[in-house]
């Protein structure tokens, strides 16, 4: 149940955020008086020591005037931003190029070094490829010659490894079989390519361990959309052609949430993962 005020000290709190905001937006009481239709000595009395609160009309107008809340003017919220600005900063949908070198995923792990990253991706995950199979997947969309991109990539790569950023990656089990295989998404891809690349996620799964922690969940039991966690500040659903970037931390809190339900429900975590991938390039030299 909401804490309740009584009617004095909301009607004080009603005339503090009234000058607060009359004085962020430059009005005097004669502009306010325009702005909402009322009496200057409505005004006024609004701004003077007493129990007056507005009618629900007014205390519209002044918020709409003055570019707030009625909620906040209220007490009711303790953001002075409308809902409708709130939650255009706290939800925004941005472009996600089909290419390595997407700038704004590049700035969102410089927001997040030093926080947690948890990360479901949409393949394998980009920072544990090699330059072969990066070339392979991304070869009509590297924009450069070959050579250039790969080297950009690798420096990307370079400086998340070095942002002392914990990763926690998920991934599902049908994804790395298939990759293993060369069946689905992944079929073209030369075994050479496949045997080194299962190589270099096992090493690095070994080598970075701590710091980087991987876990193989059951798609059949559980789900996940490809998404990517910055800390605690914000979370980054990927569609394909574009990300849809959560900001406000109830929501930001709701995807962490279900990144640790695929964590618990992972029949490989950590240091089981090495074992079964270990077993799945085993599988390829058959």
């Amino acid at each position: 149940m909401p804490d309740l005020i009584d009617k004095r000290a909301r009607a004080d709190l009603f005339r503090k955020r009234l000058a607060e905001a009359m004085a962020l937006r430059g009005f005097s009481q004669a502009a306010l008086a325009r702005a909402t239709g009322a009496d200057r000595s409505t005004v006024s009395a609004l701004l003077a020591a007493g129990v007056r609160l507005p009618n629900a009309q007014l205390a519209a107008d002044c918020a709409a005037s003055l570019r707030v809340s009625c909620d906040w003017l209220l007490g009711l919220a303790e953001q002075p931003e409308p809902a409708a600005v709130l939650l255009a900063a706290s939800v925004q949908l941005s472009e996600a190029p089909r290419a390595l070198f997407d700038e704004e995923m590049i700035r969102w792990h410089r927001e997040a070094a030093g926080y947690k990253i948890r990360h479901v991706p949409a393949s394998l995950p980009d920072m544990l490829k090699t330059p072969e199979v990066v070339a392979w997947e991304y070869a009509d969309h590297l924009g450069r010659s070959a050579d250039q991109a790969l080297a950009a990539f690798e420096a990307q790569l370079d400086w998340m490894r070095a942002a002392r950023s914990d990763y926690e990656i998920a991934m599902p089990l049908h994804e790395i079989r298939a990759f293993a295989e060369g069946t689905g998404y992944w079929a073209g891809l030369p075994l050479a390519q496949r045997r080194a690349q299962m190589d270099r996620l096992i090493a690095l799964a070994d080598a970075l361990y701590p710091a980087l922690r991987i876990y193989l969940f059951d798609a059949h039991s559980v789900f996940s959309s490809p998404v990517t966690i910055f800390g605690p500040h914000l979370a980054a659903l990927y569609l394909g052609r574009h990300y849809i970037a959560f900001r406000d931390p109830e929501r930001v809190q709701s995807i962490v949430h279900h990144f640790d339900w695929l964590v618990r429900a992972a029949p490989f975590g950590v240091r089981g993962v090495i074992e079964h991938l270990s077993s799945l390039r085993a599988a390829m030299d058959q």
